[in-house]
């Protein structure tokens, strides 16, 4: 066994593979498409106005702390402790560590790769064979045609992209809880509501058996009175249920056993002043999920580039350093350390086709992600003109609802006086009840569905949840 001793000395041989390296780094990379570009060829259909088109659209820059103008202190509380403990949050984390671990992988390649390998063990060596020393062998591939750089650029891509969607993932977290809290608090209401029905449809069962007693009445009226309690009772079981399970839907989105043992506000703040609405072209930019799509785009349009690159020849550097002895047979050379330098050609010749269908499953991938992104952003722009168009139609409805409670609870007390002095049946009595419980809870509902429209025109357009640091509240502070 012969070790031929290289003529470039070791400490020079490093010196080499960076010259060689700079000099056949290779050509630069194409850059993906830009944004505006992305945008032309796939939003070229949906011409963007000059503004949102549903009634309500509020001129201005679209800012951030949007949780802090509903003014609710138990609210935000429970948004902190979502995003502390919410399992899904913690899954898109570790998709956002995952992303970032695959960076400094496809970065490693771009560095020249050392690995030593020692043998010892006496006269036999663990093999027989009686060699022992140590060798350092380096290697580094010459990116020729951008295969890793093009990789490396994907992986910033994608890391990219899973940090957009996790920050996406906090501000849909963020907006579930206020809406669960929301709904949960119009549950506990209408639980209400449906208490002080009960509660006068006793009293009317009670005014029907003494007119009865005093012979002002009959069976039937009492019988009439006795079945709309019933059905109230049961309506009332039925919201006491829905309260229930409200408040175990915001009790799994805190990461809480869902024990329905949290209490709801019993009543709903007022509604935040209008928003501004800010640009459809700027919503493109400001939205964390349209973000993250245009950056798989990107992605894609690398993974391209990789592909067609792995097509071409890999040129690979390699140095090394051994120092070996034997002791059962005298080595050619006894002179050590051995050191050596070279270079490896590998060219693919024929694979059946493989890497062209890479290519081509890349290319699919990239129409896959410009699709994708079309649909990120069509969906962008149809949530904050639904979200501004049902704002602007609920606050009509309350307006009309606020009225109708007033009108049916004077009618009520209207139809209880009659009936106490004999000129309606029981029926009107409860039929305007039943009017009047109907128009409550219609307003509540629209009240609660304010809040939730509002969080989605919120989180529709991509306003953060929390302040930035130099934004000031309305008090002055930071």
């Amino acid at each position: 066994m012969a070790y031929r001793r290289s003529r470039i000395p070791f400490r020079y041989a490093w010196a080499v593979v960076a010259l060689w390296g700079g000099t056949l780094w290779g050509c630069a990379l194409n850059p993906p498409p830009s944004a505006d570009e992305i945008r032309s060829q796939t939003l070229a259909h949906a011409e963007l106005p000059s503004k949102f088109k549903a009634p309500g659209a509020g001129e201005g820059t679209v800012a951030d702390g949007w949780l802090a103008t509903f003014n609710d202190a138990p609210l935000q509380a429970l948004v902190e402790e979502a995003l502390v403990h919410n399992a899904d949050l913690r899954v898109a984390a570790s998709r956002v560590e995952q992303a970032g671990g695959y960076l400094k992988v496809a970065g490693a390649s771009l560095y020249p790769a050392v690995n030593a390998l020692g043998r010892a063990g006496g006269k036999l060596s663990g093999d027989n064979s009686g060699l022992t020393g140590i060798l350092v062998s380096a290697s580094w591939e010459i990116d020729l045609w951008g295969r890793v750089r093009y990789g490396r650029a994907a992986a910033t891509e994608q890391y990219a992209s899973a940090q957009a969607d996790f920050e996406y993932g906090r501000q849909s977290l963020a907006a579930m809880v206020a809406k669960s809290w929301f709904l949960a608090t119009e549950a506990k209401q209408q639980k209400e509501n449906a208490e002080q029905i009960v509660t006068a449809a006793e009293q009317l069962l009670n005014i029907a058996r003494q007119r009865l007693q005093v012979g002002a009445g009959n069976e039937l009226d009492v019988a009439v009175a006795r079945a709309n309690l019933d059905v109230y009772r049961d309506t009332l079981r039925q919201l006491e249920l829905a309260y229930e399970q409200a408040l175990r839907a915001l009790e799994l989105l805190l990461g809480r056993y869902p024990a329905a043992a949290m209490e709801a506000s019993g009543q709903l703040d007022r509604m935040p002043p209008p928003v501004p609405t800010g640009l459809p072209s700027e919503l493109l930019e400001r939205r964390p999920d349209v973000v993250a799509a245009e950056r798989r785009v990107a992605a894609a349009f690398d993974r391209v580039g990789e592909a067609k690159a792995a097509m071409l020849p890999k040129i690979s550097l390699t140095a090394g350093v051994s120092s070996v002895s034997s002791d059962l047979f005298v080595l050619k050379d006894h002179n050590n350390p051995v050191w050596s330098a070279g270079a490896n050609l590998l060219a693919p010749i024929y694979q059946g086709g493989a890497l062209r269908a890479q290519v081509e499953i890349r290319t699919s991938e990239q129409k896959q992600a410009l699709a994708e992104y079309a649909q990120a952003g069509l969906r962008a722009f149809g949530e904050v003109e639904n979200a501004l168009a049902t704002e602007f139609t609920l606050k009509d409805r309350q307006t009309i609802l606020m009225s109708a409670v007033t009108d049916n609870e004077r009618a009520l007390e209207l139809a209880n006086i009659q009936y106490r002095i004999g000129s309606v049946d029981l029926r009107t009595v409860s039929q305007q009840q039943l009017a009047l419980f109907a128009a409550r809870s219609s307003l509540i509902r629209v009240q609660s569905e304010a809040r939730v429209q509002r969080v989605n025109l919120y989180l529709s357009l991509g306003g953060s949840f929390k302040k930035t640091e130099n934004e000031k509240t309305e008090d002055g502070s930071r």
